[in-house]
C-alpha cells in the first residue's frame, strides 16, 4: 500500500479528529432548565442548538451573547455537543497577581481574593441573609458610612471581652428618644449622677440625690 492510499484511508478519521472540538460564539441561554442550554454559532456559519453547558459543581454564571465558548462534539457527532468552557473577554478582570482569585459580573462587581491573605468585595448594594445568626471573629472592626448607620433590632447588647464590662465611646452628640437606664453612675463632665451635691443658701452642701 503506497502512501497516498493510506492517507486516503485515514482521511475519514483525521476529519472526525478535526470536528471533535470547536470554538463558538453563545448566541442564546436556557438557564431555565436543570442543565444550562446554549444556542452556539460555530464556523462558515453552522448553528448549535440546545448543547448542554458543564459548569462545576457549586459555581453557576448566565453569560451574555456573544461570550466565547469550547465545545466538544461527543463521538465526533456534531449534533451532540458539550460546552466544556465560557468565558467573555470583553468582561474578564486582568491584571490578576499570580495565585489571586476573582468573581466579576459586567457590571462591574468583583470579589476579589488577594495576595497577602486580603479579600476585597466592590459592589453597589451588599446584602446578607442569615435565617439564623452571623458571627464575626476579628481583633478590630471598623465601619465608615458618609450618611448614617441604622440598627432596626428589638434588642442590641454590647459586652467587653470575656464577658467582663463594655467599653464604649461616641464622638458627638447622642440622642434617644426613649428613656436611658444605667445600673451604675452616669457623669457629665466631673459631675456624677449619684453623689452630686448643691450648695444650700447658707453655705452648706446638700446631700446627694437619694438612692444614689
Amino acid at each position: 500500500m503506497d502512501r497516498n492510499t493510506f492517507n486516503r484511508m485515514l482521511d475519514p478519521f483525521k476529519r472526525k479528529l478535526c470536528g471533535m472540538a470547536a470554538r463558538a460564539v453563545v448566541r442564546l441561554v436556557s438557564d431555565g432548565v436543570r442543565m444550562q442550554a446554549l444556542q452556539l454559532g460555530l464556523l462558515d456559519g453552522e448553528l448549535a442548538d440546545g448543547v448542554e453547558r458543564f459548569q462545576n459543581y457549586g459555581l453557576t454564571s448566565h453569560p451574555h451573547p456573544g461570550a466565547e465558548a469550547a465545545v466538544i462534539f461527543l463521538g465526533a457527532d456534531r449534533g451532540h455537543g458539550v460546552a466544556i468552557a465560557v468565558d467573555d473577554r470583553r468582561y474578564r478582570l486582568v491584571s490578576l497577581k499570580p495565585g489571586e482569585v476573582a468573581l466579576y459580573t459586567d457590571e462591574g462587581d468583583v470579589i476579589h481574593l488577594m495576595r497577602d491573605r486580603r479579600i476585597k468585595v466592590s459592589t453597589l448594594h451588599l446584602e446578607v441573609e442569615a435565617q439564623e445568626d452571623v458571627t464575626m471573629t476579628t481583633k478590630r472592626f471598623g465601619v465608615t458610612a458618609s450618611e448614617g448607620v441604622t440598627f432596626s433590632t428589638p434588642a442590641f447588647t454590647a459586652r467587653g471581652a470575656g464577658g467582663g464590662a463594655a467599653s464604649a465611646r461616641f464622638e458627638g452628640a447622642l440622642h434617644t428618644t426613649g428613656d436611658l437606664t444605667t445600673d451604675a453612675d452616669a457623669k457629665a463632665g466631673a459631675v456624677s449622677l449619684r453623689a452630686h451635691t448643691h450648695p444650700e443658701t447658707n453655705g452648706a452642701a446638700t446631700l446627694p440625690p437619694i438612692g444614689g
